[in-house]
């Protein structure tokens, strides 16, 4: 299955309109009535299966404030076939514009091979807010394989450029001590944390070129998301 989905969110007469929303099953974004440019991303299938490739675009015009929140976990499922399931999220942010990317978690299951990759392009007064939760198997099961990439410029600085690789050995109690739930939060355009700020099992650490990047090991996504946000309080 192949599929791509675009949001455009442009700023017009003191408000942001969503001047293109485009759903291609199974990426459904639905807009929420009540708050202009808030979407929600909902899996209309069971998806990603191997072989699947998925790609999502999000745009904010200057001034736009486009903010995409996911409503249910993803589980990611080994396809009748060996092969490589694919998801890439590409945003755009223009001048003065802010995006927030708030997908829930997903979950590899075993056997599965699944790659991700983010990547940012912002102008120097752009804001942006990119949280990231994998759950490496589902309860009692080892996770399949894999491989997720960040990277993010601001302007024609670059930002951060990560990659991520898990298998089996990786995510096994030797390496990760059953912890199975690994989170990630990064933001750009907001105010810096002064210093690095290291926790129990989590980090904060502020970026050379400007922004911050959280990571969270944790047993379960509850937990995760409480040592985030616990750690952005220092933002």
């Amino acid at each position: 299955m192949k599929a791509h989905a675009r949001v455009v969110a442009e700023f017009v007469d003191g408000r942001t309109v969503l001047r293109e929303l485009r759903s291609e099953s199974p990426l459904t974004l639905v807009p929420h009535r009540g708050k202009p440019g808030l979407v929600h991303l909902v899996n209309s299938a069971s998806a990603p299966l191997g072989g699947d490739s998925l790609d999502l675009t999000l745009i904010a015009m200057p001034g736009a404030w486009l903010k995409v929140v996911g409503v249910a976990a993803s589980l990611v499922l080994p396809g009748p076939r060996p092969a490589t399931s694919r998801f890439a999220v590409h945003v755009e942010a223009a001048e003065g514009s802010t995006v927030e990317y708030l997908p829930d978690a997903t979950i590899v299951t075993q056997r599965a091979h699944h790659s991700a990759m983010f990547t940012g392009s912002l102008d120097a007064s752009a804001r942006l807010t990119m949280r990231e939760m994998l759950v490496l198997g589902r309860e009692n099961e080892s996770p399949g394989r894999l491989s997720t990439e960040t990277i993010v410029r601001r302007g024609r600085t670059p930002v951060l450029n990560q990659k991520l690789e898990i298998d089996s050995l990786i995510a096994s109690p030797a390496v990760l001590v059953g912890r199975r739930v690994l989170a990630t939060d990064l933001r750009v355009g907001y105010e810096d944390p002064p210093s690095p700020v290291a926790e129990e099992w989590c980090s904060l650490v502020p970026l050379a070129a400007g922004g911050s990047l959280t990571t969270a090991l944790a047993h379960d996504a509850v937990s995760a998301r409480q040592m985030i946000d616990s750690l952005n309080r220092f933002c």
